[in-house]
């Protein structure tokens, strides 16, 4: 009885962050949400990933650029057809070595959590931290997220310790 009460509170506390992280991130989220509702007119389809806790947008088009993903908040944006694919790391990428792929949807959903974490600083981190480049510790740690099986989205999580919240 104990553990399942245990157990409902732990899940009762883990909605409640996903909640207020969801809300802190919000106005990256209304850009892509904005972004993605423009896209459906060209095609892009919606659908809800709760694994990512993400709204999805996937087939977007977007002019001047080849294929990729973007997360804005909770929201991710994909010029492909399927998230659950396979893509390449930035280290792999940039010749930094022979890595496997590891899956789109994943790197996305470790975006995410940096979203919900930081919110509307999100976007200068990023940008300051190299933007979309292998040396962005935001991209590396998706990367690794995504390699090792869902930990250590933070990017600056010291070997063996839990990321923040």
């Amino acid at each position: 009885m104990a553990a399942a009460e245990t157990s409902r509170g732990s899940s009762l506390g883990l909605r409640a962050l996903q909640l207020a992280g969801a809300l802190w991130t919000s106005p990256n989220s209304l850009l892509g949400l904005l972004a993605g509702l423009c896209c459906l007119c060209l095609g892009a389809r919606l659908q809800w990933r709760g694994d990512e806790l993400a709204l999805s947008f996937v087939r977007v088009r977007w002019p001047g650029r080849g294929g990729g993903a973007l997360t804005l908040g909770n929201v991710i944006l994909y010029t492909g057809e399927e998230l659950d694919t396979p893509c390449l790391t930035y280290a792999h990428r940039a010749g930094r070595g022979a890595e496997a792929p590891v899956s789109l949807a994943a790197h996305e959903r470790a975006h995410v959590y940096q979203y919900m974490l930081l919110g509307p600083l999100f976007l200068p981190l990023y940008l300051l931290c190299g933007g979309v480049s292998v040396r962005n510790p935001f991209e590396r740690a998706a990367d690794r997220y995504a390699r090792d099986g869902g930990a250590a989205w933070w990017p600056w999580l010291k070997a063996g310790s839990a990321p923040p919240g």
